[in-house]
């Protein structure tokens, strides 16, 4: 039996590509002066994408812990970059919003993001870049909407 693993499997190229890009953005946010790590900076992206979310719903959307997530907060709100409210519908927790000096910030992060795609897609013409991009948010969509395995649900599902 062999144990080598394709490395050219769709998965295996899905998963390196990811942390290629990563690693990518990393370097680019160190290098470009912005004061915030890479973290700081992944977190404030996902507080802008859903403008309003709970900590909870930050950390699950970047598959971290929550006290991760609230160290990174923490440290963009000492920033200025964003405010934690009360939520109306649960006065334990607080909503994150982003603060009008979020703005600037949100913009260099984005100068850096298409820097890294750029480089990417380095020798890709239009039509090429256009099909990647719906073949991955299909690709996104499917993996969200993939049914949990019977087992795992056994697993997941509280003791009764």
């Amino acid at each position: 039996m062999s144990s080598r693993i394709d490395t050219d499997s769709l998965a295996f190229l899905v998963a390196d590509c990811a942390r290629l890009m990563r690693a990518a953005f990393e370097r680019r946010i160190l290098v470009a002066g912005l004061g915030l790590t890479a973290g700081e900076a992944r977190t404030l992206m996902q507080v802008a994408a859903v403008n309003g979310s709970r900590q909870l719903d930050i950390a699950c959307r970047m598959g971290l812990e929550p006290m991760t997530v609230s160290a990174f907060l923490d440290k963009l709100q000492a920033r200025g970059l964003i405010e934690r409210q009360p939520d109306p519908l649960d006065r334990r927790a607080k909503r994150i919003v982003l603060s009008e000096a979020a703005d600037a910030k949100l913009k260099q992060i984005g100068k850096e993001i298409c820097a890294v795609e750029r480089d990417a897609v380095q020798g890709f013409n239009n039509g090429l870049q256009d099909e990647l991009h719906h073949a991955l948010r299909a690709f996104r969509s499917n993996l969200q909407n993939a049914d949990v395995p019977v087992e795992m649900e056994r697993e997941l599902r509280p003791a009764e």
